[in-house]
């Protein structure tokens, strides 16, 4: 899986194995790849598809925030018709059976959000106005949003890396899945590669 940062690169191989083991006959593991920015996705992606190592590979899953993701030219277009057009491009740049592209909307943190009860009383009371979760959108995207109101209500910091890790510790892919369409997309897209690839 390549992915942009720390809290990706520590946080989604058990928030992810979480969700597809349960469904398989046997265990996969996710190798999470930091890469920067879509030319290192696509240098990555290609190197991970024809390496040495390929035939061993389920597939490679790229995995990037919509919030701050400009290299492609947006024109107008609709978050959904922006998520379709840029992950369908770069899709075909890589041209490859085994990869698929998708977008965290707007960012991975808008999943913790979807399950107000992780956080405390003060921060749960005002997530409660953010519904639903993938539509915390470009003008406070979660990270952001999260960060104000840890330091409003809690007079705190939050730590992408330390909150986060703990917070996706405790949430249930399920719930996630059925409150963030986005996410529920490339969760049941991953599903059906492995399941595919075990089958053969």
């Amino acid at each position: 899986m390549l992915v942009e940062g720390s809290t990706e690169r520590k946080v989604l191989p058990t928030f992810l194995s979480k969700w597809l083991n349960p469904h398989l006959p046997e265990r996969v593991g996710i190798d999470p790849v930091k890469v920067k920015g879509l030319k290192d996705l696509l240098k990555k992606a290609d190197l991970y598809l024809h390496g040495r190592n390929a035939n061993k590979i389920i597939g490679v899953i790229g995995l990037l925030d919509l919030y701050g993701f400009d290299e492609i030219k947006q024109e107008n277009r609709s978050k959904n018709e922006y998520y379709e057009y840029a992950s369908s491009k770069i899709t075909k740049d890589v041209s490859n059976d085994k990869f698929r592209m998708f977008f965290a909307v707007h960012e991975t943190e808008a999943w913790l959000l979807c399950k107000p009860d992780l956080f405390p009383p003060d921060i749960k009371r005002e997530l409660s106005k953010y519904s639903p979760p993938e539509d915390v959108d470009f003008d406070e995207p979660p990270a952001k949003l999260l960060k104000r109101l840890y330091r409003e209500k809690l007079k705190k910091t939050y730590g992408k890396t330390i909150d986060g890790f703990d917070l996706f510790k405790n949430l249930d892919p399920i719930i996630a899945h059925n409150k963030c369409p986005y996410l529920a997309k490339m969760l049941d897209d991953m599903l059906s590669m492995a399941q595919a690839a075990l089958s053969e």
